[in-house]
């Protein structure tokens, strides 16, 4: 019992401490972690078992954690290392594809196909937005389209903040379609065996329907702010040329080979049986091979701070977990639920949704995995239906307030940076309506399909 208040306590004061955001997130998720390992199993369970599962190093030197063999990937509880790795891998892939200019490239690029026209440039970079975050981390997508937004908006004579509001939903958006897109779906797909092919089939197809939506809304919402400016008289001959952004030649094909590379591993991962920690290895020791003269700058750049984050974030969960308290919580769903598999589903959407409007919804997804996986074998319940309820709700969720996820503040703090401060009022009154109408169409499409 006393193990279980201070797993709570902690798990709480984590969370309130990430929403002040007065302390860099990762020293409080690393933080929480120690105090975990140390009072709650050390010094309340006595327990090195607890330490060490959590903890789950040794899960690494084991064959099936890179190979697989066709085989679903085992989950476990404690450090989801396989998650670590992919991360990492992708965030050096990234950095080597920055190195050369690759989205700056592809923005203007496009920019330039749609003959700069105001209308048709928010349009394709809504949709862009959302392909991009199906394979990238959303906020690299975002960081890099919101400032090619800004510096074609200076061109063009448009207000920005429509187009980089409308990019950021589409980002979260798409990132939920595929299980690299977004950090919730990461852990997802590692913790529960699922493969880039479930995703893409089942959060997918819904994410494909909300995007036809979503494109619709915002044309709606913001024709009339940016139809004021489509281009007419504006200079094509005096713009920028795509190629200027490609700052190296052969780093930039061999980035574009990389990145296909990566995403046909994903693809065919579930058939390889490589499994998402090898892939994210080899990509990054490609990157890092074929720009022997940028490792260090590569390097360098990879954001540590979120890695440092998720590792302290699972081993604070993993108290939660072996003290029992996620049991707890997955029965209290099922009994409000009454067993009703619909009413579960609509409570880990629309819950998840809430909760990732407000908190970092990388530790949320990471909370209810094992009360989803509980709540399956307990109650009855598809885990699959549970998991891509929570996929859903914790991606689309995120995207309603300005701290919901990652990409939202990117993006935010890229327009202020720009002279266009986008306030919680503007934010909210915009997105919030998108968001609902998205968490119905996947609420919606979840009962049709799998009840």
């Amino acid at each position: 019992m006393v193990a279980q208040i201070l797993a709570v306590t902690i798990f709480v004061a984590m969370f309130v401490l990430i929403v002040i955001d007065k302390i860099e997130r990762q020293y409080i998720t690393l933080g929480c972690g120690v105090i975990t390992l140390v009072v709650v199993f050390g010094l309340c369970m006595h327990s090195v078992t607890a330490i060490t599962d959590t903890l789950n190093i040794h899960s690494i030197f084991t064959g099936t954690f890179w190979y697989t063999g066709g085989a679903a990937e085992e989950s476990s509880s404690g450090i989801n290392w396989a998650t670590i790795i992919f991360v990492a891998g992708m965030m050096v892939m990234v950095e080597g594809m920055a190195r050369v200019g690759f989205f700056r490239w592809l923005c203007m690029r496009i920019a330039k196909l749609v003959h700069y026209k105001t209308m048709a440039i928010f349009m394709t970079f809504m949709i862009m937005s959302a392909v991009l975050s199906m394979f990238i981390d959303s906020i690299t997508v975002i960081l890099f389209l919101a400032a090619v937004t800004v510096e074609l908006s200076q061109l063009l004579k448009f207000n920005p903040v429509p187009m980089i509001l409308s990019e950021i939903f589409c980002a979260n958006l798409g990132g939920s379609a595929t299980m690299c897109g977004d950090p919730p779906n990461i852990i997802i797909g590692t913790s529960l065996g699922y493969s880039f092919a479930d995703f893409i089939t089942n959060t997918g197809l819904i994410a494909l329907v909300a995007l036809v939506a979503v494109l619709v809304y915002f044309y709606f919402v913001f024709h009339s702010d940016l139809s004021a400016s489509n281009g007419e008289n504006v200079d094509i001959s005096s713009l920028p040329d795509p190629k200027e952004a490609i700052k190296d030649k052969k780093g930039f094909a061999i980035s574009c080979i990389i990145f296909a590379t990566a995403v046909v591993l994903l693809i065919t991962h579930a058939m390889t049986g490589l499994t998402v920690a090898f892939i994210g290895l080899f990509i990054a020791l490609v990157t890092i091979i074929t720009a022997p003269k940028h490792i260090h700058e590569i390097i360098s750049k990879v954001d540590y701070k979120t890695l440092l984050f998720f590792i302290g974030l699972f081993v604070v969960v993993g108290g939660l977990e072996q003290t029992g308290i996620l049991e707890i919580a997955a029965n209290f769903i099922g009994k409000i639920s009454g067993g009703n598999a619909m009413l579960m589903v609509a409570i880990i959407i629309w819950l998840s949704a809430f909760a990732s409007a407000f908190v970092d919804n990388i530790p949320f997804a990471a909370t209810m995995i094992p009360i989803i996986k509980a709540l399956a074998a307990t109650e009855g319940v598809s885990l699959s239906t549970l998991a891509w309820a929570l996929s859903m709700g914790t991606d689309i969720g995120g995207s309603a307030t300005p701290i919901g996820a990652s990409a939202n503040v990117v993006g935010t703090s890229v327009a202020a940076k720009a002279g266009h401060p986008i306030g919680w009022g503007m934010y909210c009154k915009k997105v919030v309506p998108a968001t609902i109408l998205v968490l119905v169409i996947s609420t919606v499409g979840i009962f049709v399909r799998y009840f």
